[in-house]
């Protein structure tokens, strides 16, 4: 019994190094398709690492107070405003030909041609001038 035990045991173990010698060799893949992996995973690597992110950039962080964010808004809002008014003035019911129109630190002047629209922007602190030119259409069907 423990001749067959024995001789069982040494099939077993012969079996065993017969495979071992057929398995194949390990080969590394990357994940990261920065290092030669699969392209389509890029998506997956970002957005994993973006998660694992937990530094933030200091000069990003605002602590704005109900005044600032008040603030912030009513200047949006007669911005607003001023655009609206000089879109009137331009295309309105009675459009002009030229203006000027004086906001803060800023001289906005337009000029209304028969093809376009040009708008000057003048930045009255720093002298920096902006010049946005805009096509007007003519119907000539009418």
């Amino acid at each position: 019994m423990r001749q067959l035990a024995r001789q069982l045991s040494f099939i077993v173990l012969a079996s065993c190094a017969v495979d071992a010698a057929k398995a194949q060799d390990l080969t590394f893949q990357p994940i990261s398709p920065t290092f030669g992996g699969n392209p389509f995973n890029s998506a997956h690597v970002l957005g994993v690492a973006n998660a694992q992110n937990n530094t933030r950039d200091p000069a990003a962080q605002t602590n704005s107070s109900e005044a600032d964010v008040f603030a912030r808004q009513l200047q949006s809002r007669l911005l607003s405003a001023l655009s609206s008014q000089i879109v009137d003035a331009i295309f309105g019911p009675n459009p002009q030909e030229r203006g000027t129109i004086q906001f803060g630190g800023q001289t906005i002047q337009f000029v209304r041609s028969l093809t376009d629209v040009t708008l000057t922007i003048t930045d009255n602190t720093t002298g920096q001038v902006t010049t946005i030119v805009v096509p007007t259409f003519v119907d000539i069907g009418k």
